[in-house]
C-alpha cells in the first residue's frame, strides 16, 4: 500500500478489531497532513468505490485492509468496519 495515506491503511489493518472509531483529527495525525475540505463536507470523499468503482487513493488505504468506512461528517468521525465477503 504505498502512497500517502499508507499510515492510514497500517492503522486500520493492524488492529484487531472489527470496527474503528476514528475522529478527522486522529486520521489527520496518522497521515501528518490535513485531509481535504472535501473529507470534511462530502460522504463521496468517503466511498469505498469511485465512480468507475476502482477506489479512489484514500480509499485504498481501508478497502486494502478489507475494511468498509462510513463518516459522521457533524461529528467529524469515521467509522471502519471489516467488510463482509
Amino acid at each position: 500500500m504505498p502512497g500517502k495515506y499508507k499510515a492510514l491503511y497500517e492503522y486500520v489493518d493492524n488492529r484487531y478489531a472489527n470496527t474503528v472509531v476514528l475522529t478527522f483529527a486522529h486520521i489527520e495525525d496518522l497521515l501528518g497532513f490535513t485531509l481535504p475540505d472535501s473529507a470534511h463536507v462530502d460522504h463521496a470523499w468517503w466511498a469505498n468505490n469511485g465512480p468507475d468503482h476502482t477506489p479512489p487513493p484514500q480509499s485504498r488505504s481501508w478497502t486494502v485492509a478489507s475494511m468498509t468506512a462510513t463518516p459522521n461528517l457533524q461529528a467529524q468521525t469515521v467509522v471502519c468496519e471489516q467488510a463482509h465477503t
